[in-house]
């Protein structure tokens, strides 16, 4: 039985993020959005750890944190390390399963008309080729439309490693005609909202991946309230079973995997690797 046939499938996520610096730095402020949300549709975290060490190959140390969860639900977890001397690094070690029948996440009727999920961002600002875009996929049928939303952006775009960054908008990476799954997922969101439709950037993991993903929710109506069904315009796909959401937002800005502050000379460099493995599959 391959993951995408399965009724339940259980995955283990180890990723690492690794800072090396010039020099030692101190007060290390950082904003960690990799720890998978607790509950998302019929994805569940059952055990998680991450833990902070100095230096190469470094024991865990204890340094001071709180853990929350920000305006979308999402878990975000907040370091600060007194000094570096020269290498930090967070390592997350997390247990997940999902189970076909609890379906996608499901949102109040309201959430079709949230305002955060309609209206642009900076990174998703439409322009006249998205809203041409949005015009040729308009359907009746909100599913249909997005399907076709998805596979329109899909064509859009080379896949280009490096071609773009964190700050590439939508309309920048499309007059490049070129980029990577966050910006496929932003130009997706950015014909999604044009279209009236709701929608919300997902980060997360793809396995046979050696990096983050990208893919978008888009929120449509299911009998009294809303679903948020997931597509992956990278890949020209729905989302399934091969997919582990961590965090969802508005836009890339909202939760980028790592982010922070310190104080000392410029010239930082951050590594990250991670394996996501399947350990049961039924």
């Amino acid at each position: 039985m391959g993951i995408e046939d399965a009724e339940r499938v259980t995955y283990r996520v180890e990723q690492t993020f690794r800072y090396s610096y010039d020099s030692p730095v101190t007060a290390v402020r950082q904003r960690l959005v990799c720890v998978p949300r607790a509950r998302h549709g019929d994805q569940s975290r059952r055990r998680h750890r991450l833990s902070v060490h100095l230096g190469d190959g470094g024991p865990a140390v204890r340094v001071p944190r709180r853990s929350d969860r920000d305006r979308a639900g999402n878990s975000v977890l907040r370091v600060l390390v007194p000094a570096v001397a020269s290498t930090l690094s967070f390592r997350l070690v997390a247990e997940l399963s999902r189970v076909r029948a609890e379906g996608p996440p499901r949102l109040p009727e309201s959430a079709l008309r949230d305002p955060r999920l309609l209206l642009p961002t900076r990174l998703t600002a439409p322009d006249d080729r998205v809203r041409e875009l949005a015009a040729t996929c308009a359907s009746a049928d909100p599913v249909s439309a997005v399907e076709a939303i998805n596979h329109a952006v899909r064509q859009t775009l080379v896949y280009r490693p490096g071609a773009t960054g964190v700050t590439t908008t939508a309309v920048q990476a499309l007059t490049l005609g070129a980029g990577v799954c966050q910006d496929y997922a932003h130009i997706m969101l950015a014909v999604c909202r044009a279209a009236g439709i709701a929608a919300r950037y997902v980060s997360g993991h793809l396995i046979g991946e050696g990096a983050s993903h990208a893919w978008v929710e888009a929120v449509v109506p299911s009998g009294d309230g809303a679903v948020a069904l997931a597509f992956d315009p990278c890949n020209d796909r729905r989302a399934g079973f091969s997919y582990v959401t961590v965090a969802t937002g508005r836009d890339y800005a909202d939760i980028p995997p790592t982010s922070g502050t310190y104080v000392g000379a410029p010239g930082g460099q951050l590594v990250s690797t991670q394996t996501v493995r399947v350990l049961d599959c039924g």
